[in-house]
C-alpha cells in the first residue's frame, strides 16, 4: 500500500470517528436508554435529534469542508502559491454578494433561491477568471485580478448592508455571512454533494496540468499537455466547489488554506496527488470545528466561520512566516 493510500485510509477513519462523535454528542445529552431508543425507534424524539438534526449537520460540514479543501489544493497548485485559498480569486466573495442580494430582496422565502444565487455568483466570478486567464497566463496577474474581483464584491456586499431596507434583513445577511451548518437538513446535503463530486472529477482531470505547473511555467508550456484546457478545468472545479460550499454554509475561511498544508508532506508536495487528501482533511477539519463550536460553553452557539477564523488566523500567520523564511533562503 502506497503512502497516499495509507494517508487516505487514516483520514477516512478519523472522519468516521469524528462523524460518530458529531452525531452522538451535542447540547442535549442522552442516556443509554435514549440512545437505544434512537436506534430502535426511528420516530422517537432521540432519533429525530440524532438523524434529522445532528446527522445532516455533520454531513453538511463534511461536504463543505471537502469542497473548501479541494478548492484550496487546486488553487495552490494552479497559482504555485502556498498561501492561496478559495477566496483569493474572489469566488467566495462573489457567491456571498449574490446570496446577500437575494436575502435582502426577500428571495430567502423561496426554497433554494439563496443557494442558486450563490452558485450563480460563483459562476460569474469563475467565468470572469476564465476569460482573463485565456488572455493572460501569468499566475501573478490572475491573483491580482482575483483580488480586484474580491475587493469589488466585498465593497458591494458592504453597500448592501448600507442600503438594506430593514434591520431584520441586515441581521439575516450578517448571520449568513458568518458561516454555519446549524439547522441544515438532508436537502442541504443533497445540494452540496453532487457539486463536490463533479468538482472533484474536474480537478482530477486537471491534475496532470497542476503537476506540470509545479515544475515551472516554461516546462509546462513545452510539455505537450493542453495547459489552457487544464487551467480551465481547474478554475471550473474551484468555482463549482467554492460556490456550492458558500451556497450551503455561508463564508467559512481558512479551511481551504490550511487543509492542503496538513497533508502536503505526505504526498511530497505533488499537487496532483494532493487533491483527495486535501479534500478529506478539509472535511475532517470542519466536522471537528463544528463539534467544538457546538460544545464550547457559551450562551449563544459560535458561528462556524467565526470559529475557523479564530483558529485559522494564527495558522495563516505561521504559514506566511515559514514561507517568508524559505523565500529569504
Amino acid at each position: 500500500m502506497t503512502r497516499p493510500s495509507r494517508l487516505t485510509l487514516a483520514l477516512s477513519v478519523l472522519i468516521a470517528a469524528a462523524s460518530v462523535m458529531g452525531i452522538l454528542l451535542g447540547e442535549t445529552v442522552f442516556d443509554m436508554a435514549q440512545m437505544r431508543q434512537a436506534f430502535a425507534d426511528p420516530v422517537s424524539g432521540p432519533a429525530e435529534v440524532l438523524w434529522q438534526v445532528r446527522a445532516p449537520r455533520v454531513a453538511t460540514a463534511l461536504m463543505v469542508g471537502a469542497a473548501l479543501g479541494l478548492s484550496g489544493a487546486v488553487m495552490q497548485g494552479l497559482l504555485r502559491n502556498p498561501l492561496a485559498d478559495p477566496g483569493v480569486l474572489g469566488v467566495s466573495a462573489s457567491a456571498a454578494l449574490a446570496a446577500a442580494g437575494a436575502i435582502v430582496l426577500g428571495a430567502a422565502a423561496v426554497p433554494g433561491a439563496v443557494e442558486v444565487s450563490a452558485l450563480l455568483g460563483a459562476g460569474l466570478a469563475g467565468g470572469l477568471l476564465i476569460l482573463f486567464s485565456a488572455r493572460v497566463r501569468s499566475p501573478e496577474a490572475l491573483i491580482l485580478f482575483g483580488v480586484a474581483v474580491s475587493s469589488f464584491a466585498g465593497a458591494a456586499t458592504a453597500l448592501i448592508f448600507n442600503l438594506s431596507p430593514s434591520p431584520i434583513a441586515t441581521a439575516e445577511v450578517m448571520s449568513w455571512l458568518l458561516g454555519s451548518v446549524q439547522n441544515r437538513s438532508w436537502i442541504d446535503v443533497a445540494w452540496v454533494t453532487p457539486a463536490v463530486l463533479v468538482a472533484g472529477a474536474l480537478a482530477a482531470l486537471a491534475a496532470p496540468g497542476l503537476r506540470m505547473l509545479s515544475l515551472g511555467e516554461e516546462t509546462a508550456r513545452t510539455s505537450g499537455l493542453p495547459m489552457a484546457r487544464l487551467r480551465l478545468l481547474a478554475l471550473l472545479a474551484t468555482a463549482l466547489a467554492t460556490g456550492a460550499a458558500v451556497a450551503v454554509a455561508g463564508v467559512i475561511g481558512f479551511v481551504g488554506l490550511a487543509a492542503p498544508h496538513l497533508v502536503r508532506s505526505a504526498v511530497r508536495g505533488d499537487p496532483g496527488r494532493l487533491l483527495l487528501p486535501a479534500a478529506l482533511a478539509g472535511g475532517l477539519m470542519l466536522v471537528v470545528a463544528d463539534l467544538l463550536a457546538r460544545m464550547t460553553p457559551t450562551d449563544q452557539e459560535l458561528k462556524l466561520g467565526v470559529f475557523t477564523a479564530l483558529v485559522g488566523a494564527p495558522l495563516f500567520a505561521l504559514i506566511a512566516w515559514r514561507a517568508a523564511r524559505e523565500w529569504r533562503l
